[in-house]
């Protein structure tokens, strides 16, 4: 029988069928032996076969080929991996200038996995209600930033319900993931999408202004107008996984196409002669933190660990 994954809660898994049903499913203990370096071998989105046993419950037997997914190094497991989702049309990142603050290392480390992935990402800045002058000056220079590299940008406010029927349009018919920090509002625009599901909201902690984690699994809900949305934990870092050092330029769009001007095809771009890198970072046609972000990157390459990136 074939079903999509729609929910894991890291012990079982709900599988909803092609006739509509939802059953509660457990993975057959050999997909643990074949070689999937991963804290949740089966993700949700996934498609699946599962079997179904007297009880009512089921075993999934088998995960068909994945489209895609987006993936991050495990928190504290520095060999292993945790797939977000799979099969995904794109990717909403849900960031805020403050209340809490999201790093521009933290949304680069997000767009250079899902380059990777080659998964769409658009980029939504909420609580722009909450703002002061100085705060909303910053976001419109990081909205043009991110626009100007080729990230769809969407200024919102979920709590005052301020452009979120433009980001509804972008949700037709696709599958979508949303992440980010917690306490970035991720909760409360789904919230505010798809009124009466109830995703659980959090506050920010005042001594940290961090948010506290509210969601703990990942939730697949599906749309009035046809498509998903994907609800994930709120996540700290953003450790990359499966990345090569001379691979990581390529998942910087403006890095690489500055790179075809290096002298040498193998270019790290931090101290070879002839860098044309380092000549746009210096002649401000590439962005200091993108550049900021790109090192850090290498580092975890070297350091051969996880580094939380706040």
């Amino acid at each position: 029988m074939r079903g999509l994954v729609i929910k894991n809660t890291g012990s079982w898994y709900l599988v909803r069928t092609e006739e509509g049903k939802d059953i509660e499913c457990k993975i057959k203990g050999n997909f643990r032996l074949k070689g999937i370096r991963s804290t949740n071998p089966v993700a949700v989105g996934d498609h699946v076969q599962i079997i179904l046993n007297q009880e009512g419950t089921a075993f999934i037997s088998e995960i068909e080929d994945r489209k895609n997914y987006i993936i991050r190094r495990a928190s504290n497991l520095s060999k292993q991996s945790h797939i977000l989702a799979a099969n995904l049309d794109q990717c909403m990142l849900v960031v805020t200038v403050n209340y809490p603050e999201t790093s521009t290392t933290f949304i680069d480390r997000f767009l250079a996995s899902a380059e990777a992935y080659r998964i769409p990402v658009k980029i939504i800045f909420n609580k722009i209600d909450a703002y002061n002058e100085e705060e909303q000056h910053y976001l419109d220079s990081l909205i043009h930033l991110y626009t100007t590299i080729g990230y769809p940008c969407f200024k919102i406010s979920a709590k005052e319900q301020e452009g979120i029927g433009t980001i509804m349009q972008e949700l037709k018919g696709r599958i979508t993931l949303f992440s980010g920090h917690s306490g970035v509002g991720k909760s409360t625009l789904i919230n505010t999408i798809l009124p009466g599901i109830e995703v659980r909201t959090g506050e920010i902690s005042a001594c940290h202004n961090k948010g506290m984690h509210t969601t703990t699994f990942s939730e697949m809900f599906p749309l009035p107008d046809d498509g998903y949305i994907i609800d994930t934990p709120g996540i700290k870092g953003f450790g990359t996984f499966d990345m090569e050092e001379e691979e990581i330029g390529h998942y910087f769009p403006e890095i690489f196409e500055a790179s075809a001007n290096c002298r040498y095809g193998n270019c790290t771009h931090r101290h070879e002669p002839g860098c044309a890198v380092r000549e746009a970072v210096e002649k401000h046609y590439i962005s200091r933190s993108r550049y900021t972000s790109y090192l850090n990157m290498l580092e975890d390459k070297e350091e051969k660990k996880y580094r939380a990136a706040y």
